[in-house]
């Protein structure tokens, strides 16, 4: 059956098709689609873990108790999830386990580029990378199968384009389960030094076999064509320069880690020059340099962001391979620049606007400085990052998830001469903020903390996670109470506010400044994107109106300047449940439409 499926979705269905029984994920874009799709199957266990490490923990753990688990996460989360990960190569598995990890060349939506293959390295744990959603779904199997095959973990690495794009596929399996039992084996599963070390030899010999196993591997694929040039890629890089050099011989990798390395030189003996096209790091280049064959890489094409047919055609033509061409993805001239902005109605924006106005940072008709600011705010990964840009310009250091109240607290442990604030979101608090919040109480720390709570995992899509009480197959489970969590750390200063209560916020925030000792303040309001039924758009009574700008200090984008008037477009106005702009404005003009 023929089927029209992003890479994502293909990933799942190929999981699921391969017996796949327990499936652990947190969020992160480009993979978050594959255990959203999963979730739609009741007879697996799918759940988005409070973060990648618990995530790659379940999958573990549901592994040696002899089902196939998959773990699904973003490059980033594999830092995250690195301890387990790492120990992980030692033991080795039981039943079947796999790793979609999905990297994002180009930063679309991450805070770093990093190329996974360095780490499967590392961990010495195979990887396997489709070119596009067929492979997607077929690589699977594969996967599973040499997991089980080389008593390891395995690696299936995506990227954005992969994940997110289109192709037809050919959906030819029916699912099957590869069950085991749990057997008790302590030398195996304990990773005691004698244990360990004992083990240390395995992994060695794993790759050997696998170096072995590569020279035969059917995804591993030449396509002879002339010999002036020889391509070796992989991924949708393959995909691109496929594209660019019709003609030339192409040796597809569909294994990137270990390298078939007799393949790979009797491929190279064949072609007059030879040549890697690879996104991100030169991972194959190195590695090949390091067999003694001669090749070009990124003498030739980037290391840094992401690739297109254009980017590769450029490239190729400024090194004389091809003829110069024309770029046909140019974007048009005179387009209007579109900065990211918090959605009209969402619940983040009074606290920014008071942080904001509090810290001296804005000012209506006047230049930002925020180099006079009396407050130092550390953020954090979620939608609420996009308070840093003007005119809230509300957030000063914002370093990884989770990441806010630790740089908070360091910052406050060197003296520096400002109050402190940290800002962070609900998921990313239970993701990884917690260690930092006992940290923070374990030093006596006197900063100020705000939890975002907006009751999802928003700029992801709205997963759910322990605070809600709600899996990700839609099951009621147990609720993480968010306050008593708070308190049970030992915060003795502890206030919940509405979102959208300006007067309220202000006050709290002030008397938590004020404070010589920890405060925290949970701001809740539910995500505007995910309240439907919506009514009483804001309209501006221009008579009234003396263009002072405070409205336009929120940075909504429901609130716009038309000449010298200010006005609100009705289709963008969050309505009835916000109503920030209309308490902000010192005159009354804002109101009831």
């Amino acid at each position: 059956m023929l089927e029209l499926l992003a890479g994502n979705e293909a990933l799942a269905l190929g999981a699921y098709h391969a017996g796949v029984m327990v499936a652990s994920a947190y969020p992160g874009t480009p993979s978050t689609e594959i255990l959203e799709v999963l979730s739609e199957h009741k007879d697996i266990r799918t759940d988005w873990a409070s973060d990648e490490r618990v995530a790659m923990e379940v999958g573990l753990g549901a592994s040696y108790a002899g089902v196939r688990s998959l773990v699904v996460m973003k490059h980033v989360g594999l830092n995250v999830a690195s301890d387990p990960f790492m120990s992980s190569s030692i033991t080795g598995i039981n039943a079947g386990l796999v790793m979609i990890v999905a990297d994002d060349p180009g930063m679309h939506s991450s805070q770093s580029e990093q190329d996974t293959r360095n780490y499967a390295r590392f961990a010495k744990i195979p990887v396997l990378e489709p070119s596009d959603s067929q492979e997607a779904y077929d690589f699977i199997e594969y996967a599973f199968d040499l997991s089980e095959t080389f008593d390891t973990p395995v690696i299936v690495r995506t990227t954005t384009r992969i994940s997110h794009s289109k192709s037809v596929v050919n959906v030819n399996k029916v699912r099957t389960e590869h069950n085991r039992d749990f057997t008790y084996n302590v030398s195996k599963y304990v990773l005691l030094p004698g244990y360990a070390r004992a083990r240390r030899p395995d992994q060695y010999a794993r790759v050997a076999g696998l170096e072995e196993h590569a020279e035969t591997f059917e995804l591993n694929q030449i396509t002879l064509g002339s010999k002036d040039v020889g391509i070796i890629s992989s991924g949708v890089a393959y995909q691109y320069a496929k594209e660019v050099f019709p003609d030339a011989s192409f040796l597809k990798l569909g294994m990137v880690y270990p390298l078939p390395k007799k393949l790979i030189s009797d491929f190279a003996d064949g072609v007059d020059k030879l040549i890697v096209v690879e996104e991100l790091d030169p991972f194959l280049e190195e590695n090949i340099r390091l067999m003694g064959i001669e090749l070009q890489g990124k003498d030739i094409f980037p290391t840094i962001g992401e690739y297109s047919p254009d980017v590769i055609a450029q490239n190729a033509a400024k090194a004389g391979l091809i003829d110069n061409i024309v770029v046909s993805n140019k974007p048009a001239e005179g387009l209007p620049k579109r900065p990211p902005l918090l959605c009209p109605g969402c619940p983040h924006t009074g606290l920014f606007s008071i942080l904001s106005s509090i810290g001296k940072r804005s000012a209506p008709k006047k230049t930002t400085d925020i180099n006079n600011s009396g407050l130092v705010i550390c953020g954090d990964i979620g939608c609420y990052t996009l308070g840093t840009y003007p005119p809230l310009s509300a957030m000063d250091i914002n370093v990884c998830m989770g990441a806010s109240i630790g740089t908070a607290l360091g910052m406050e442990r060197a003296n520096v001469d400002k109050k402190v604030v940290a800002v962070i979101g609900d998921s990313t608090f239970f993701h990884s903020g917690i260690s930092g919040l006992l940290s923070a109480v374990y030093f006596d720390s006197k900063m100020t903390l705000v939890i975002l709570d907006n009751l999802t995992t928003a700029m992801t899509g709205h997963q759910d996670h322990p605070g809600t009480g709600v899996s990700a197959q839609g099951d009621q489970t147990r609720k993480v109470g968010l306050e008593q969590l708070i308190r049970g750390s030992g915060v003795n200063d502890l206030e919940v506010v509405d979102a959208f209560d300006i007067k309220t916020i202000k006050s709290t925030v002030k008397k938590a400044l004020d404070a010589d000792h920890l405060s925290v303040i949970i701001v809740r309001g539910d995500c505007a994107v995910r309240i439907k039924a919506r009514s009483g758009p804001r309209a501006v009574e221009t008579e009234k109106c003396n263009d002072c700008g405070m409205c336009l200090l929120l940075g909504c984008s429901a609130i716009q300047k038309d000449g010298d008037k200010v006005r609100i477009d009705a289709t963008l106005c969050a309505g009835d449940i916000c109503t920030i702009c209309e308490q902000v404005c010192p005159r009354g003009a804002i109101e009831l439409k």
